[in-house]
């Protein structure tokens, strides 16, 4: 049993209150059961802390990361992160409960969830090699009054705790869930984005045989990306939340598909062609040239009609909605639970 020397147990409360601004993740339930996340105010201090599921950390003082690093590993799991020795088993369609600190509620954000497959042992795994896949993402809820309503208040209303489901499609395996908090209180400032993300390993079973598309850590998101730049305290119509397109259980593979948007784009319709009139021409002693009303030009039977591309796209605004929570009048206490490290 490892045991905290005074002064590690004052570093220890020391770094609780740095941290008091901010948050980090706990632990998560994973079909019932708990499984314990890296915990900053005391791991750090110990000489043998206990094997984990949670991803360790050395980002013990305000835990984020900000776009001048979105092209470094710390973007992936946090700062100098480090694999859990241990793994949160869950089926395929199973639910995941992700408890947090408190979280302020100035801190206004989407929220995303990521899986990558380890191929292998997710204890050893090189954190750059993984490839990520978008889950779930939700993000302004309400932009009528500003800075708005944003899924970073529904975790808050949902007693600090965020609820997401594995996919049923995806194959069985080892994976990383990499959740993640997205700061936009000072996002109108220069590199002022907040990314606050939190690493777990999964065991999945029961899986499916999609082939999801995944994108390295260091290339989901660009400091330039308009969901990283943005000014919440003003009134927002729409929110671009940033990252790869959409993984689902319907077909689409995610990742990034289309290099210009963050967001998998609807279809364009197929054009409409009218039917081609030929018009019937008395011939006299002078040719006459048949004329045609508003300019149209009349092809010849053996020509293609052209269709014009020059007409202005009518613009698409997709609403999100947040999903469904079951609320509680209170988090549970992990004893309540099967505790799995």
């Amino acid at each position: 049993m490892s045991i905290l020397k005074p002064a590690a147990l004052i570093g220890a409360l020391a770094s609780v209150a740095l941290v008091g601004a901010h948050g980090t993740v706990t632990g998560i339930l994973a079909d019932g059961n708990y499984f314990g996340g890296y915990l900053i105010g005391q791991y750090p201090y110990m000489a043998n802390p206990p094997d984990i599921a949670g991803w360790s950390t050395t980002a013990i003082d305000n835990g984020y990361v900000d776009p001048s690093s979105y092209t470094s590993p710390n973007i992936i799991c946090n700062r100098d992160a480090q694999p859990g020795a241990a793994a949160a088993e869950v089926s395929a369609g199973g639910i995941i409960e992700v408890q947090w600190t408190e979280w302020p509620d100035s801190h206004h954000g989407p929220v995303l969830d990521y899986l990558a497959n380890c191929n292998g042992d997710c204890s050893t795994v090189n954190k750059t090699t993984l490839e990520f896949f978008k889950i779930q993402e939700v993000g302004l809820v309400d932009g009528s009054q500003s800075p708005g309503k944003w899924a970073s208040d529904e975790l808050i209303a949902n007693n600090n705790t965020w609820t997401l489901t594995i996919p049923e499609t995806i194959p069985s395996g080892n994976y990383v869930l990499r959740h993640e908090i997205i700061a936009l209180h000072a996002s109108h400032e220069d590199y002022g984005t907040q990314n606050y993300p939190q690493c777990f390993n999964l065991k999945i079973t029961g899986g499916g045989t999609a082939q999801p598309l995944g994108t390295r850590g260091t290339d989901l998101y660009q400091s330039t990306d308009p969901g990283i730049n943005v000014n919440i305290y003003n009134p927002l119509s729409g929110y671009e939340i940033p990252g790869p397109s959409l993984f689902d259980d319907s077909g689409n593979p995610g990742g990034d598909q289309d290099p210009d948007s963050s967001e998998p784009s609807a279809p364009a319709p197929s054009p409409t062609v009218s039917p081609i009139v030929t018009p019937t021409v008395t011939l006299i002693d002078t040719p006459i040239t048949p004329s045609v009303s508003d300019g149209a030009v009349i092809p010849s039977p053996n020509e293609t009609p052209s269709i014009s591309d020059g007409a202005p796209a009518t613009p698409t605004v997709t609403i999100r909605c947040p999903p469904r929570y079951n609320k509680r009048p209170g988090r549970p206490h992990p004893r309540q639970f099967n505790y799995r490290g």
